[in-house]
């Protein structure tokens, strides 16, 4: 267990995960790769947030510093020894040879910026131009790659475009449309899928978490740990189906209702279920653009999908701005129903 900042209560650290569910294919095709000898210098691991990116990137770059011979390496990537000097020095962030570029903590605060900084990446550009002692390959994991700032972002593509020999950048993503087209064009692209109800399952096992309704719960995380953690730890269930009896109903008449969401997510210490909340309501309201547009409605597919964009940036404006949750909350109500 970690207490890494952001890390949601039950989870463990992508770093420090010796299991990973629902991604064999992924896992094999990295595998066969590298061992090839023609593997690409960088990979955008794209897919929703939650379900395992961070954890195949830490997992494969144990591969690769435990084997750094690709001709020798196993034909398989097996569960990384706890034991092992390479998982130890991983998971202790001591690697020379391993480098995980996310959101830096705001000294003031003790909690991550919104935003993965130019300083950063200027670490990375400095990582790399390091001679490694050991001969060893180089890795950056990128984590998410969606939280660079415009910087950072070009600073990354001029490391992208030159990379040093022997060097693996793991570019995660969980909404690949949003990163520059340069980044993505040179990166081998890997989508992983939500996991599956019965993978789902094992993941929270592994977790130690306590049982719950598996069909439920896989149809409310859509596949996501993280989303699942956070309706069974954060109160994310009970804030879900508040919310989704508003919006079935097409009307926010019950005030009462839509001031108990209200409040209940702007307390304190409910940053994580504020997020959950957030993510949600984009969902639902896309969701309802896809299903007109499967009906045949386009009309009501072009407001549902215009409604959907304006929510982001409404809810984008106020993390930005450090606005009120509270009237950030009815702020919102008032563009779903008016």
């Amino acid at each position: 267990m970690s207490d890494s900042p952001g890390l949601l209560d039950g989870a463990v650290a992508p770093a420090e995960n010796t299991r990973l569910f629902g991604h064999g294919a992924a896992e094999q095709f990295l595998a066969d790769a590298y061992r090839s000898g023609r593997m690409h210098h960088a990979l955008l691991i794209e897919g929703p947030e939650g379900i395992g990116k961070a954890t195949l990137a830490f997992r494969f770059a144990n591969h690769v510093l435990s084997h750094p011979d690709p001709a020798s390496a196993p034909a398989r990537m097996a569960d990384p020894d706890p034991q092992s000097p390479a998982f130890r020095q991983i998971m202790s962030g001591a690697s020379h040879n391993l480098m995980h570029i996310d959101r830096p903590v705001d000294a003031k605060t003790g909690k991550a910026k919104s935003v993965i900084t130019v300083d950063e990446v200027r670490k990375a550009a400095r990582f790399f131009g390091q001679t490694s002692g050991t001969g060893n390959w180089r890795i950056a994991i990128i984590d998410p790659a969606d939280d660079l700032n415009r910087n950072a972002a070009n600073a990354i593509l001029k490391i992208l475009e030159e990379p040093p020999k022997r060097a693996l950048f793991f570019v995660l993503s969980h909404a690949p449309g949003k990163l520059l087209p340069t980044i993505r064009s040179r990166c081998l692209p890997l989508r992983l899928k939500p996991l599956s109800e019965a993978d789902l399952g094992r993941a929270l096992g592994h977790l130690g978490v306590p049982g719950a309704d598996p069909a439920a719960l896989s149809r409310l995380s859509e596949g996501s740990v993280a989303r699942a953690l956070m309706l069974i730890n954060y109160g994310g269930a009970d804030i879900a189906n508040a919310f989704d009896a508003i919006f079935d109903s097409g009307r926010a008449d019950d005030r009462a209702a839509v001031y108990a969401i209200a409040d209940t997510l702007s307390a304190r210490d409910r940053d994580v279920a504020y997020q959950f909340f957030t993510g949600h309501v984009i969902d639902r309201v896309r969701g309802a653009a896809g299903a007109a547009a499967s009906a045949g409605d386009l009309g009501a597919a072009a407001h549902w999908a215009e409604l959907a964009g304006e929510i982001v940036a409404h809810f984008d404006t106020a993390e930005a701005y450090n606005l009120d949750r509270k009237q950030t909350v009815l702020s919102l109500f008032t563009m779903l129903f008016g």
